[in-house]
């Protein structure tokens, strides 16, 4: 089993259905519209959110919300992933009736016991949610800057890409970059290229969640590679929320054969019947990477970590020493 790491993945997103069900009885809540037959129904995006939003409620609680961390990346570790990093919202903790200081930590104890189980090293990257606002996205910019937490590494921004302009939100960035934390964002996924554009204009990322769409502009491709930006591809949520009719069409082979620094994550995985592993598998059975591409890909996702020195330093020996990989994807152009 190859190693595996992941990026992007919304942590109320990896609520497998078992896990939501119980939830569902704890609280008392009819489950039936959402699960059927032990999985998620949904069939467009509108109808996603819906399921999404409903599962997402039932964890309201510190014990909740350590027990779902600790189940997913125990999930993770199993499927041979020795690094996560997982995306969490503190305005969802407010939903939820919690402090995103008492979220936070709650979600870290659950980290902290999944790596205690299985060795697996994980960090949480705070994200704003877009579409709440320029003011909500700053005052989630600001936690994530003071919360203190060791286990905060990152600041990013998911929520619908449509809702204003990119520039708007230079000022939740520069506070989260002024207090260390890396910089990712999500751009180019349901909106076309010009996005990914935004996010390095004004933004200026060290990677881009999904970023898929700067297929459509090859002179932004160039610049990716060029610059080194690192891509969160979400291959299975894309093509089951129609981003691409399939894994024939899906760019990630192409924007490895032009030198960008591609990685695979499984974005809302139970939502998009995937996994990480299942990611990896498609990769290997659709963009023909074989072993050696894809321990690339996994040391690819390492190096653009946003753990600290010593630990990144473990987990590549992990792997170790890089080898060229033979495959028709290009990926062996992409490390450097």
């Amino acid at each position: 089993m190859p190693l595996k790491a992941e990026l992007h993945c919304h942590i109320e997103g990896a609520a497998d259905p078992s896990l939501v069900t119980l939830q569902a009885r704890k609280y008392g809540a009819d489950a039936s519209p959402f699960i059927r037959d032990g999985v998620f129904v949904w069939h467009d995006f509108t109808s996603f959110l819906a399921a999404y939003d409903f599962s997402a409620a039932l964890f309201r609680s510190d014990d909740d919300f350590a027990r779902l961390a600790e189940h997913y990346l125990t999930s993770l570790a199993r499927e041979g992933a020795i690094y996560s990093e997982i995306f969490v919202s503190p305005d969802h903790a407010q939903k939820s009736g919690l402090s995103p200081k008492a979220y936070v930590s709650a979600l870290g104890e659950g980290m902290m016991r999944a790596n205690a189980k299985t060795g697996i090293e994980g960090r949480m990257i705070v994200i704003g949610v877009r579409h709440f606002g320029v003011e909500a996205v700053e005052a989630a910019a600001r936690f994530a800057a003071r919360c203190g937490h060791p286990l905060v590494a990152g600041f990013g921004m998911a929520g619908d890409e449509r809702f204003g302009e990119m520039e708007d939100y230079v000022r939740a960035f520069e506070i989260a970059r002024e207090a260390g934390l890396g910089i990712t964002v999500h751009a180019g996924e349901l909106s076309g290229w010009e996005t990914v554009r935004d996010a390095l204009d004004h933004i200026r990322p060290a990677r881009i969640g999904h970023g898929v769409r700067a297929i459509e502009n090859a002179e932004l491709v160039r610049h990716i590679a060029e610059a080194g930006v690192v891509l969160e591809c979400c291959p299975g949520s894309n093509v089951a929320l129609g981003v691409f009719s399939g894994f024939e069409t899906h760019p990630f082979p192409a924007l490895a054969a032009a030198g960008c620094k591609v990685t695979l994550n499984s974005d809302d995985p139970p939502y998009f019947n995937t996994s990480l592993a299942r990611e990896y598998e498609m990769a290997g059975r659709h963009f023909g990477l074989d072993a050696t591409a894809l321990a690339g890909v996994t040391r690819t996702a390492i190096e653009a970590a946003f753990c600290d020195r010593k630990t990144k330093a473990a987990l590549l020996a992990r792997l170790g020493p890089a080898r060229t990989a033979s495959t028709s994807s290009g990926l062996s152009r992409t490390r450097r």
